[in-house]
C-alpha cells in the first residue's frame, strides 16, 4: 500500500507538538507568567509567543519552502503549502490555571487543510488527522485509537457544546442559538478546541461558534471530517474559509444550520 502523501508532514507536526508541549507546560501555572492585552483586548502571554516561535523555528529547518500563518506573528513565506498555527488555543484558560488549552498545528495545501494536530498536554490528550488516513487520539502515532462521530440522528437526543453566549449575542444570533439549545437533549460549554474534538470522538454531537479565525479552526477540520463528521461555517461552506464554525456528526448538520440561520425564530 502506498504511503499517504502527508505522512511525513504529520510526523513532523507531532515532533513539533512534543517540543511545544514541553515549553508550554513549563510556563503553565508559572508565577512569573507575563500577560499582555492585544489590540483586540484578548490576552497574550510570553508562553504564546515562545510556543509560536518554536513552531516557526522547527518549520524553517524542516520545511523552509513552506509558508506559515500564525496567530501571534502573522504570515511568512509563500507558495501553496501553508502551516497554520495557534500556539495556545484557550489562552484565557491558560492564564487562569484551567487545563483546557491546546496547541493547534495544521497544514494547508492550497485552500484545503491536509492535516491537523491538536495537543493538550495539561489534559494529557492529543488528537490528529490527515486526509485519507482517518482521525486518531492517543499518546503517540504508535499508541492511538481511531475516532468516529456519533450515530445520533435526532436533535432531541443530541449533546451540544459551545464556548460562550456573549459571542452569539455580539453576532446578532443569540435568539437562534437559544432556540437550538432548547431543541437538544443536553448543552455544555466545554469551549474552544475541546468542543470540536469531542464531536470527532462521538462524545458530543454538535459544536458551534459564531466568530473564529483561520488559526482557530484549521487543525480541527480534518479531525472532525476524517472521523465522519461535517465542519462548515454558519452559511454551510465546508472547511475553514469562513469566520464561524459548525461541527456535527453529519446526520444533524442540515437541521443545525437551519436552526442557527438568522431567520430562524421559534
Amino acid at each position: 500500500m502506498d504511503k499517504p502523501r502527508y505522512d511525513d508532514d504529520l510526523r513532523l507536526a507531532h515532533v513539533i507538538a512534543d517540543q511545544v508541549d514541553a515549553l508550554t507546560m513549563a510556563r503553565f501555572g508559572a508565577a512569573d507568567l507575563h500577560v499582555e492585552s492585544k489590540p483586540d483586548l484578548t490576552p497574550v502571554t510570553d508562553a504564546d509567543r515562545a510556543a509560536e516561535a518554536k513552531v516557526r523555528e522547527q518549520l524553517s529547518r524542516a520545511r523552509p519552502r513552506d509558508a506559515v500563518h500564525g496567530e501571534e506573528m502573522g504570515d511568512t513565506g509563500g507558495g501553496p503549502r501553508r502551516w497554520v498555527v495557534d500556539p495556545i488555543d484557550g489562552t484565557k484558560n491558560f492564564v487562569r490555571g484551567v487545563p483546557v488549552w491546546a496547541t493547534l498545528i495544521a497544514l494547508m495545501d492550497g485552500p484545503e487543510v491536509k492535516l491537523g494536530v491538536v495537543s493538550a498536554p495539561a489534559l494529557h490528550r492529543r488528537w490528529w488527522a490527515a486526509v485519507g488516513s482517518g482521525a486518531w487520539t492517543g499518546r503517540s502515532l504508535s499508541q492511538a485509537r481511531q475516532l468516529h462521530v456519533s450515530g445520533v440522528n435526532q436533535l432531541a437526543d443530541a449533546s451540544l457544546s459551545y464556548s460562550s453566549l456573549h459571542g452569539w449575542q455580539e453576532a446578532g444570533r443569540l435568539d437562534g442559538f437559544l432556540d437550538l439549545t432548547r431543541q437538544v437533549w443536553r448543552t455544555r460549554a466545554y469551549g474552544d478546541f475541546w468542543s470540536h474534538v469531542l464531536v470527532a470522538e462521538g462524545g458530543v454531537d454538535v459544536s458551534c461558534e459564531p466568530e473564529l479565525a483561520l488559526h482557530d479552526m484549521a487543525a480541527l477540520v480534518p479531525i472532525v471530517t476524517e472521523a465522519g463528521g461535517r465542519f462548515t461555517d454558519l452559511a454551510g461552506a465546508a472547511g475553514c474559509s469562513g469566520t464561524s464554525a459548525v461541527a456535527t456528526n453529519g446526520l444533524l448538520h442540515t437541521e443545525v444550520l437551519a436552526a442557527l440561520a438568522p431567520t430562524a425564530r421559534r
